[in-house]
């Protein structure tokens, strides 16, 4: 195995359904424009209530993947 670096970045998922769906939804943007994604790390969960009611879902990431640079 050789040496390696990673970065470490912080996103924020929204979901109208749960929290896990939140995580899944940041995991899914970043893959999108990042390689070899490594592991993300729940830092938070919150909610927006309106009116009484959730209203959506936050789940705060940080997400690892391999620097190339």
């Amino acid at each position: 195995m050789s040496d390696s670096v990673y970065k470490i970045i912080e996103l924020v998922g929204t979901s109208t359904k749960s929290w896990e769906d939140a995580a899944a939804t940041a995991i899914k943007k970043a893959s999108e424009t990042l390689r070899d994604l490594r592991i993300a790390e729940v830092s938070a969960m919150d909610l927006q209530i309106k009116d009484g009611k959730v209203e959506c879902y936050r789940t705060k990431l940080k997400l690892s993947f391999k620097f190339l640079g």
